[in-house]
């Protein structure tokens, strides 16, 4: 029975996610609301921008049921999402009247995150540093998840690759909350983030007739990042840094460089290893089929780590190490002599 209503409802996100955004492409075009092409883009064309509306809707109706009519037999991990979902819907409004019509101070978006990881927080099943203060638990905490939303946002830079990620984290989510003797409601949410991600993957891979937008990676960032907290504060640190790493890796360097040479973190540009890499490649898909696979193999880490959590910490050295192979891979690609053209997207 499980199995059953598990594979009904990833069937139905796929699906209503697959329509849902495109709806969203009919509305964003008699909106107006397209991303232009400029200099710090890295597509060509004038495309729908705020597709991402309809995966949040889809995520949040999902979790909202299962929370609603599940409880009982699939287990709880919060005391209840309302909070947690009305938080993501505000973040997904905001973000999209910024998609449409822009303008929206960094400020005001730094705020209103902070505000939902505040009212989120409160959904955690247990500390997620234990054995430390809790005001320190509380700061720790809402500072990832903040940054998490951040990065998260920042990624979504090449077609495909922001799909890509939510559907290795969502499968991710699942297999090890399965294994690692978590409530299987665990699994219900990382799946039907997972089969979101593919109905509006159907429409984002290259080339693109559709991005994300801030109304897709914001909010979706949110509750990742929600749930990825809680397998920490379950005990499973290692599955949880390594299913986001390559995400959290690329964004991390770059924002540490662009500090570092005084630059405003908030100002669009294209210089994360995977931009580049897709721009000396000519090729979105080939950057964003690499990331894939480099998910497939974190996957396979967290897993390992689950099921051998005495030596977790090799499959976390390793999810490193194959890590900083791919981003390596990606600067030698990036500094070879290509000349600075955008690809099709």
């Amino acid at each position: 029975m499980t199995f059953a209503v598990l594979g009904v409802l990833t069937a139905a996100a796929v699906v209503l996610s697959w329509l849902g955004t495109a709806a969203a492409i009919w509305a964003l075009r008699r909106a107006r609301a397209l991303a232009a092409p400029n200099h710090r883009s890295s597509h060509v064309n004038p495309t729908p921008n705020g597709g991402g509306i309809a995966v949040v809707a889809v995520v949040a109706l999902a979790w909202w049921w299962a929370d609603a009519n599940l409880r009982t037999s699939w287990g709880v991990i919060a005391f209840g999402l309302t909070p947690l979902l009305g938080a993501a819907a505000v973040l997904a409004i905001l973000s999209l009247r910024d998609d449409v019509r822009g303008g929206l101070s960094p400020l005001v978006r730094l705020f209103a995150q902070t505000v939902a990881v505040v009212i989120g927080f409160s959904s955690l099943p247990a500390q997620v540093f234990p054995g430390v203060p809790f005001w320190v638990d509380a700061a720790l905490s809402i500072g990832l998840w903040v940054w998490f939303i951040n990065l998260f946002n920042f990624m979504d830079g090449i077609d495909g690759i922001a799909g890509v990620e939510i559907a290795a984290i969502g499968v991710g989510l699942a297999l090890t909350a399965t294994m690692g003797g978590m409530p299987p409601i665990v699994a219900l949410y990382g799946m039907t983030a997972a089969a979101a991600a593919m109905g509006f993957l159907l429409w984002n891979w290259a080339p693109a007739r559709v991005f994300l937008g801030d109304s897709g990676s914001i909010p979706l960032g949110y509750l990742l990042g929600w749930l990825l907290l809680v397998m920490a504060a379950r005990g499973q640190w290692v599955p949880a840094l390594l299913l986001p790493l390559y995400f959290v890796a690329d964004a991390t360097l770059t924002l540490v460089r662009r500090l570092a040479r005084g630059e405003k973190p908030w100002v669009a540009h294209r210089t994360h290893a995977y931009q580049r890499a897709a721009l000396a490649m000519g090729s979105h898909a080939a950057v964003s089929l690499r990331v894939a696979a480099l998910n497939v193999a974190l996957v396979a880490l967290a897993l390992m780590a689950v099921r051998y959590p005495d030596s977790a910490w090799l499959p976390l050295v390793a999810g490193l190490g194959l890590t900083a192979a791919l981003l390596w891979y990606f600067e030698r690609v990036a500094a070879a002599p290509i000349a600075d053209v955008p690809s099709s997207r």
